[in-house]
């Protein structure tokens, strides 16, 4: 719970500290740090873990200290007596609404939950697919959802500066989808090598990923102002954290119940109907 409740303040941080004209990259920015932070901290955990369990967690309790004094150290101050006082912040506030008054914004984070819903299967399913139905080994199963982070970091920044400004946000993050939904329909090609399809698929899903994630952050904050820009982010973490809970149980039961094969056709339809719901709100006003 702690953990998460700094979620909706990092985002309004980052809108904060940026401009229009540099948010996206500024979101792709933090999301290559977090990739970064990903794997290296897996690699160090699992070496302290060898170790030392007790020092896994000393290590990791003060590199989070740590963080917290250098973001007091290193960020600009704005006090909230400054936000207050400052006369765009306070008429900008006056005509702020709270985000469940906003129904295309509720209607987004719907989608939202649908997309989440499928990219979680990333980390629960996809993996077990990987050793069940595939028959690959762990090590190669590592190397795999490696080949995720690696991709993001050393490509997600030239795509977002690509991108950014060519098509609206939410036509992006449909055709994001779109790419995530053939990913998961490729999953049941018949081909003879396992390790092909999974290669295949992980890049699809992470060119997906690159494509739609960075601009849903964009476009959510573009429709936020100073006065409920925290209260919008609270809500995006919160459609993320339910769409973790309902994907994770849910794909493990359709997969138990029904085969991996239906549950792709299933997830693979979701992605291509979040697209289309994408699609749709881009036409509302």
């Amino acid at each position: 719970m702690v953990n998460e409740s700094f979620r909706p303040a990092n985002a309004t941080a980052i809108a904060h500290y940026s401009t229009p004209q540099n948010r996206t990259q500024a979101f792709s920015i933090v999301r290559l740090a977090i990739n970064l932070g990903w794997g290296i901290g897996g690699a160090l955990g699992g070496f302290l873990a060898s170790v030392n369990y007790h020092l896994l967690f000393w290590v990791d309790g003060a590199t989070n200290i740590c963080a917290a004094f250098l973001l007091l150290w290193i960020l600009p101050k704005v006090s909230l007596s400054q936000q207050q006082n400052s006369g765009i912040a306070t008429v900008q506030k006056v005509k702020a609404k709270p985000p469940y008054a906003d129904k295309t914004f509720l209607y987004f984070i719907g989608l939202q939950i649908l997309f989440a819903i499928c990219f979680f299967q990333l980390f629960t399913t996809i993996p077990l697919y990987f050793k069940e139905g595939l028959h690959i080994n762990e090590f190669w199963i590592g190397v795999l959802m490696a080949l995720n982070g690696i991709i993001i970091a050393l490509f997600e920044m030239v795509l977002v500066f690509k991108l950014e400004g060519w098509r609206p946000y939410l036509r992006l993050m449909a055709y994001g989808s779109i790419i995530m939904g053939i990913a998961f329909f490729m999953l049941n090609l018949p081909f003879t090598h396992g390790f092909v399809v999974a290669v295949f698929s992980m890049l699809l899903i992470t060119i997906a990923e690159m494509v739609a994630m960075p601009f849903m952050n964009s476009y959510y904050i573009s429709r936020s102002t100073e006065g409920n820009r925290g209260q919008y982010a609270a809500y995006y973490t919160m459609a993320w954290s339910a769409a973790q809970v309902i994907g994770s149980t849910s794909g493990t039961q359709i997969a138990y119940a029904s085969g991996f094969n239906d549950l792709w056709w299933i997830i693979g339809g979701i992605c291509l109907l979040t697209a289309f719901g994408y699609q749709k709100l881009l036409t509302q006003k």
